[in-house]
């Protein structure tokens, strides 16, 4: 039922119907993405210290932040932001999408004052956590809300915030400065807004996430 839900959602925003304003609305947070990951990958370069890279000053990570969220999380709400567009007209699109990215840029508070350099074996149990997560009953909950979109972008932000928490964890677990890790969890992010779940992937996903945070935990604590 929920892969029939998504795909007439997509169906009726991406077919062979798509207006011309629609498809305005589609390119323009598209390239607004792109920008994005270039403006994040030049301030981000050179920053990269794995489990002990500093956040710098708040002002720098927040616009930082700010960047690194449009990049990774724009292009997995393009279908709500279009719908959204369908059903409210083109000019709620950005109000959408700019409230959407207005919870995530405020989750970089939390991040900002949790935030840690730390070791590997804090980095491993992360990870494990972050593993662990991807198979509660929360995720799966705020994962299906994601996917079934929201009339605002604030809920459709709070339900995707829920839904990527353990994702954004491992990330920032391992490198919160690391354009390579960002871009993986940039990937699995994505494909989890776009596609209904599937216990044959996800289960996998999660054992594997979780087997990383114990391989981190087990190659530190062996001996050279």
């Amino acid at each position: 039922m929920a892969e029939r839900r998504f795909r007439s959602a997509w169906s009726e925003d991406t077919g062979p119907a798509l207006t011309a304003q629609r498809a305005v609305v589609l390119t323009g947070t598209l390239a607004i993405a792109a920008a994005c990951w270039a403006v994040a990958a030049q301030q981000m370069s050179g920053m990269d210290m794995g489990t002990v890279t500093q956040l710098g000053s708040f002002g720098f990570f927040a616009a930082l932040w700010a960047s690194m969220m449009a990049a990774m999380m724009l292009p997995g709400a393009a279908p709500a932001v279009l719908r959204r567009a369908r059903a409210a007209g083109v000019r709620a699109a950005p109000v959408f999408a700019g409230s959407y990215l207005a919870v995530w840029a405020l989750a970089g508070f939390a991040v900002y004052a949790a935030y840690r350099p730390h070791g590997f074996t804090a980095a491993g149990a992360l990870v494990i956590a972050a593993g662990i997560y991807e198979v509660t009953p929360v995720k799966r909950y705020f994962r299906q809300r994601c996917l079934e979109g929201a009339r605002s972008g604030v809920g459709f932000g709070l339900c995707c915030v829920g839904s990527s928490t353990g994702l954004m964890v491992m990330w920032l677990a391992l490198g919160a400065m690391s354009l390579t890790w960002m871009s993986v969890i940039a990937v699995v992010v994505l494909a989890q807004k776009l596609l209904p779940t599937n216990r044959r992937i996800d289960a996998p996903l999660a054992l594997a996430i979780a087997g990383l945070g114990i391989w981190i935990i087990v190659a530190q604590a062996a001996p050279l």
